[in-house]
């Protein structure tokens, strides 16, 4: 969605504990990242696992996808991941 608003600006960081997979914090920059960041409160609160975060579904094409996306790239892939070239 941030590449059809030209705002592809912005940055989403997981903090996962490597051996619980728990979601212990999250980062967000960016358009709309003021909106996104309650998933993460709410993964947080709720002692949610990285793999709650990506196997949510998500309606496309939307920012919150972001979340889902960061998650993904904890387990060494990414549903979106937009490549420079």
């Amino acid at each position: 969605r941030a590449m059809t608003l030209e705002r592809q600006e912005g940055l989403a960081k997981l903090v996962v504990d490597p051996e619980s997979q728990r979601v212990l914090g999250v980062g967000l920059t960016g358009i709309g990242a003021g909106d996104m960041i309650a998933e993460g409160a709410l993964a947080i609160e709720m002692g949610a696992l990285a793999s709650d975060l990506a196997l949510t579904i998500h309606p496309h094409p939307t920012l919150s996808e972001t979340v889902m996306e960061a998650a993904e790239v904890f387990y060494g892939h990414c549903t979106h991941l937009a490549t420079k070239g």
